[in-house]
């Protein structure tokens, strides 16, 4: 099978290709529901640590032990942060490589939603910085069960708006005319077209000069055919490719600076809690 797919424009070759993105990139789709882990460990690991200490009145006897509020604090959330983040980042790189092929074809973006934020820098990002609101919430209500659901609602909360607004803003998105639109692999935030003198047309009448299902419709009469008779130009606003590494690092980057900042919050709330 491995002469028979040589060179690789032919078409054996790209029918294999084909077929095992049909076959496997599914996965992207499984890996949407993973995006809840981050409000899972925040829940369930982030909000209990503190918060049933602070619930059951334990906590006094940790601090009579000659230990010191800050390093009792710093000692459970140290421990279990670490070790978290260390399983993290492995799942990161695995992800990663799991989806490298289908980015390659392109038959996935590398910016997907779907996957961005459970690879690499972002996704141990994204469970240190939900550890750290669990943390957070339960030093801050005292309740286990309350805090739980406050950091769910949180974590949740902050990865939609990365997800549906933030991150497309990371960088200034590039803005290119044509009706040939940004490269396949790159992420397309919008199209839009403009008149003669440069002023936005409205959706309504682009509908009404080109009947058809919409302006990415490619059958003649369309508008991305019908409308430069009319001189008007077609713009793309996107995010390209190249721009991967440099998102991972701004979003990780971000969510740890978020997290040393929770924890440091944590540590003011102990020491102004009275024994």
């Amino acid at each position: 099978m491995d002469t028979g797919c040589r060179p690789a424009s032919s078409t054996t070759c790209q029918d294999l290709a084909q077929s095992f993105g049909t076959q496997w990139v599914g996965g992207a789709t499984i890996a949407f529901p993973l995006q809840l882990l981050p409000a899972l460990i925040g829940a369930f690991a982030g909000a209990p640590i503190l918060a049933r200490e602070m619930e059951t009145g334990t906590f006094r006897y940790a601090w009579t032990q000659g230990f010191g509020r800050t390093r009792w604090i710093i000692a459970k959330l140290a421990l279990v942060g670490g070790f978290l983040v260390v399983i993290a980042g492995a799942f990161g790189i695995v992800t990663y490589w799991y989806f490298g092929p289908f980015v390659a074809e392109p038959q996935l973006l590398g910016l997907d939603p779907r996957t961005f934020d459970l690879e690499c820098l972002a996704f141990p990002g994204w469970v240190l910085a939900a550890f750290a609101i669990g943390a957070f919430a339960g030093m801050l209500i005292r309740r286990v069960v309350t805090a739980m659901a406050a950091a769910m609602a949180v974590v949740g909360g902050l990865g939609l708006a990365a997800g549906l607004y933030l991150r497309q803003h990371y960088l200034p998105p590039l803005v290119i005319p044509g009706a040939n639109g940004p490269a396949a692999s790159a992420w397309t935030l919008g199209s839009w077209y403009t008149g003669r003198g440069g002023q936005v047309v409205p959706g309504y009448i682009v509908n009404a000069a080109c009947p058809g299902p919409g302006p990415l419709n490619s059958t003649p009469g369309a508008p991305p055919q019908c409308m430069p008779q009319h001189g008007c130009t077609q713009w793309w606003s996107y995010q390209p490719a190249s721009r991967y590494w440099p998102f991972q690092g701004i979003e990780g980057g971000g969510l740890l600076l978020l997290a040393i900042l929770l924890v440091a919050a944590t540590i003011w709330l102990v020491h102004r809690r009275a024994a």
